[in-house]
């Protein structure tokens, strides 16, 4: 296996688990969050040793995560789901130490998020990514990610009803 080949797979295998987490976070659906972390494999893997020489290889792949999350979204009108059968709600994946009603409360309010503070939140603070590179991959200024945080902050407060939690929580 060539060196470039090698330093692919050792990329890809130590990162997936965190793509899938931060697209199905961002979208909401588990089957369209696998199609675009391939999608973003396949395309840093034509790629990659371009990408491999970046200041910031993780930014960069995010960058392209958040660019193919865009594409699948504006071409979702064209697909069409055939079923004979209703498919059950979507779970995501469960995470050792979770408490279970904190978790699926916090996705819930995720999701009723706009899809750009969605994503802010979901690269700024479960993908600890800073404000400059969080800037890079959604293609906006810093301001706006500002401002879309402090609203999308205000927001899941507001749906968590955060002074409940912290109740909760003292106990």
């Amino acid at each position: 296996m060539a060196d470039a080949d090698r330093e692919f797979v050792e990329y890809v295998s130590a990162r997936l688990p965190r793509l899938h987490r931060t697209a199905y976070l961002m979208c909401g659906d588990a089957h369209l969050a696998d199609d675009v972390v391939q999608q973003t494999i396949t395309a840093l893997y034509v790629n990659w040793r371009r990408v491999s020489r970046a200041d910031n290889v993780d930014a960069y792949v995010h960058r392209m995560l958040v660019h193919k999350l865009i594409d699948e979204k504006r071409l979702g009108w064209a697909k069409v789901r055939l079923l004979g059968w209703m498919p059950e709600p979507e779970r995501p994946p469960a995470t050792p130490h979770d408490d279970l009603a904190e978790r699926d409360s916090l996705l819930a309010a995720l999701a009723r998020l706009p899809r750009g503070q969605r994503t802010v939140l979901v690269l700024r603070f479960l993908c600890d990514l800073s404000l400059t590179d969080t800037a890079a991959a959604m293609g906006c200024s810093e301001g706006n990610v500002k401002s879309q945080t402090a609203r999308a902050l205000a927001a899941v407060r507001q749906a968590l009803d955060v002074t409940e939690l912290a109740g909760r929580n003292s106990r």
